[in-house]
């Protein structure tokens, strides 16, 4: 075209990149889903020919219910969240996949005790969530609507163990006719939203009002003072409740989120300081945490006393038996641990059978599940949205974290479930969940780009 007046040629303006088509991606996402099944089907299969010399007979049934589960949240997907990233559904399977794998291979040695067939069902009620949430949830930002309602109800769930008694010396469960939950696992998720929405509408305030201190400028109480009598609270009560790796897990999402908001990185320094100092104190006072930080400075006393391996010697033992490639699946002997086995110790058996190369392989799918989630919040316009999706990637890489470091000996054991691969029904629903939700995210952070309005 020519620009009038002057006969200079002016040549037409590219396109906005709201109208550029971006790929979908579903046919790899499907593709990738068949592999993770695959995979876990393979592994079922070895199981039973080291155990019984022969494919387990529930093979096929295993197989296409894994399958159909899958199957049906990639349909819904494809149909709700077209644009979201295609590696988080096939990693959630393939961890659920190995999880049951893992679980099943422990029954073998427990007959009196089988989980494998109550933790299909909880994962089946995870995936019924998944669908939920993705069809349901059509904008991640409804969800700011609902801050105050997401604090209240974490605060009733986490509150609610309280009146129940102890089990295994925490207060975590809801016990009722023999079903039993663990609410905390949602309050997780339900204080992940209120973090993000309450500092995504007082981010400013937060970095740049109140005065400074020792090279840290620190907002005025008006604005953090409810957010931190929210966290004070929570995590009160979860001492009260003996949980402290859930505590530790939400000292680190308020601290990440808080260092997202404001960019300040001087918050991470006094979140590790207070960290240190909190641990520290707990574990001087409170018998059951003194007791767990003895058996991490001390794992082969009860050896040298004469009363046999503790759970975490045995779990130290497991690893090196495992040494590079493993011991090979239903061929290890991580049942020795004892009652944590399927639990807090399942990584032990993952460690043992599938060796350093099976447990790098492992930790390799929780990278990239957390790294997704960190691309997917970093690529979006909202405050609200970045911060939902670093918080919720940020609580997985936190309690991988937690658990992995206790069974290796890094820092004390704190008891908690390895998402997806350890026995629990709260913990395989929840993080479920987060997967919908970082689904969710996701696709608004590539649909942005794809003419939709810009969130």
């Amino acid at each position: 075209m020519t620009k009038a007046g002057t006969g200079i040629s002016v040549a037409a303006a590219d396109p906005p990149a709201s109208t550029v088509r971006l790929p979908r991606r579903r046919g790899m996402e499907l593709a990738l889903i068949v592999v993770a099944v695959l995979l876990s089907v393979f592994g079922y299969c070895d199981v039973g020919l080291a155990g019984a010399g022969g494919v387990p007979p529930g093979a096929a049934g295993y197989g296409a219910g894994l399958g159909v589960l899958a199957l049906v949240a990639h349909v819904a997907v494809r149909l709700r969240a077209p644009y979201a990233d295609p590696l988080l559904l096939p990693i959630a399977v393939l961890l659920n996949g190995l999880g049951l794998v893992l679980i099943y291979r422990l029954d073998l040695e427990t007959p009196g005790d089988r989980a494998a067939p109550a933790q299909l069902v909880w994962s089946t009620l995870g995936v019924a969530l998944f669908i939920v949430v993705v069809l349901l949830l059509r904008d991640h930002r409804l969800l700011q609507r609902y801050t105050y309602v997401s604090v209240v109800a974490a605060l009733a769930l986490l509150t609610l163990p309280i009146l129940f008694p102890a089990v295994n010396g925490a207060r975590i469960w809801l016990r009722i006719a023999g079903f039993s939950i663990q609410p905390g696992e949602f309050a997780k998720v339900l204080l992940a939203v209120f973090f993000a929405a309450y500092l995504a509408a007082n981010r400013s305030a937060l970095a740049y009002a109140g005065r400074r201190v020792w090279g840290l400028r620190l907002p005025t109480g008006r604005v953090l003072g409810p957010v931190v009598a929210v966290w004070l609270v929570s995590v009160g009560v979860l001492v009260l409740e003996r949980d402290l790796g859930t505590s530790l897990l939400f000292f680190g999402l308020f601290v990440v989120l808080l260092y997202i908001a404001t960019g300040r990185t001087g918050w991470i320094a006094v979140g590790l300081l207070l960290a240190v100092l909190g641990a520290v104190a707990v574990g001087r006072l409170e018998p059951h945490v003194h007791s767990r930080a003895e058996d991490w400075l001390h794992p082969f006393a009860s050896i040298e006393a004469g009363q046999g391996p503790s759970q975490v010697a045995q779990s130290l033992f497991a690893f090196a038996e495992g040494g590079v490639l493993g011991t090979g699946l239903g061929l290890g002997h991580s049942v020795l641990i004892g009652f944590a086995a399927k639990s807090d110790f399942i990584l032990a058996t993952a460690g043992e059978e599938l060796g350093l190369a099976g447990l790098s392989a492992i930790f390799l799918l929780y990278a990239l599940l957390v790294e997704r989630g960190y691309r997917a919040g970093l690529a979006l316009r909202d405050p609200f949205g970045r911060l939902l999706a670093v918080g919720l990637a940020s609580l997985v890489a936190l309690q991988v974290f937690v658990i992995a470091g206790g069974v290796t000996g890094l820092i004390p054991l704190t008891g908690m479930a390895m998402p997806f691969l350890a026995q629990g029904g709260s913990s395989v629903v929840t993080n479920w969940a987060i997967v919908a939700l970082l689904i969710r995210v996701s696709d608004s952070a590539r649909g942005q780009y794809d003419g939709r309005v810009a969130p």
